[in-house]
């Protein structure tokens, strides 16, 4: 079988073995992203890699030869998964290839929120520690994280991995029932996990329950010396809602890993410079070079399997 990679340059800057993808085929061939080119190059091939290239009905009928999708990560909103259904095509994802970064990453922002650390390098390195160190070791308010209380909404592999190191800190861990589910007997509802939480770490997939999950309400419920940690989807996350509280003081900080369109759009509110204790980073919670070589390998035995006739992490 024939297969393309139609945005490898997405998942791969030259540093990772793509051995076993090129032995799961007959060929491989590996595109930069390029969506004018799509279309070309869905043409006389039976299997399509893709990250982050969208693949509309009008593409999918288009495949004639078209047999299956490998993505390369969990989600698939990028394809018309209804269409890809229809047309007998399959569709396949790779799942917990990136949790110990994932966790990595949540944990990064929260340390580099919690102990003020590019304010402090700023102080450090501009004279102010040499002009007044009292004032200066104690401009920014820095907490200890043991006994405190971290939040997870969304109690999948990724949040289970964050809680983890919570509890290696000496954190209680409480999880957030599902919206429109029947409440568990070892969870919270959203609106008490928010008032009790110390750091709330969301986790949870982006549909028409959670879009939206935090807006203006929600922040009135934290604690104003909370921190919010997003490194799911960013259309959880009310940005404007989130720069205002931020602005006023009504959280401690934020971490913000993703944002409604990536890249971002001119206007996002969280691109603003003004905003205090936010730190932004360019959905990067996946990208360490473990991660990245862990899912092209879970690729490649997915569509092994395929092709032996299995149904290997298929969502279609």
């Amino acid at each position: 079988m024939k297969a393309a990679f139609l945005d490898y340059d997405t998942v791969s800057n030259g540093d990772l073995d793509v051995s076993a993808l090129s032995a799961a085929v007959d060929e491989l061939r590996l595109f930069g992203a390029d969506d004018s080119k799509t279309a070309e190059r869905l043409r006389e091939v039976e299997i399509v890699l893709l990250n982050k290239a969208e693949l509309s009905r009008e593409l999918l009928q288009g495949a004639s030869t078209l047999k299956l999708l490998a993505v390369a990560g969990t989600g698939t909103n990028n394809i018309d998964v209804v269409a890809a259904r229809e047309l007998g095509v399959a569709v396949c994802n790779v799942r917990g290839y990136c949790t110990m970064y994932v966790a990595q990453h949540v944990w990064g922002l929260i340390l580099s929120l919690n102990q003020h650390l590019s304010e402090y390098g700023r102080l450090a390195g501009d004279g102010s520690w040499t002009r007044n160190e009292v004032l200066t070791v104690l401009s920014h308010p820095i907490r200890e994280l043991d006994g405190r209380i971290f939040g997870v909404v969304g109690w999948g592999e990724l949040g289970r991995g964050a809680a983890r190191i919570a509890e290696a800190f000496g954190m209680r861990v409480i999880i957030a029932n599902r919206r429109g589910q029947s409440p568990l007997p070892d969870r919270v509802d959203l609106d008490e996990l928010l008032a009790t939480a110390d750091i709330v770490s969301l986790h949870c997939p982006l549909n028409d329950s959670t879009r939206g999950l935090m807006g203006s309400r929600e922040f009135a419920l934290m604690k104003p010396d909370a921190l919010l940690i997003n490194t799911a989807r960013g259309g959880l996350v009310d940005g404007q809602a989130l720069a205002t509280a931020l602005k006023k003081g009504r959280l401690a900080g934020a971490g913000i890993d993703v944002l409604p369109h990536e890249p971002p759009r001119e206007g996002d509110p969280l691109l603003d410079p003004a905003i205090p204790n936010l730190i932004l980073t360019p959905h990067v919670a996946w990208a360490a070079r473990e991660a990245r070589q862990r899912c092209l390998d879970e690729m490649a035995a997915n569509i092994k399997d395929f092709r032996e006739g299995g149904r290997r992490s298929r969502v279609v």
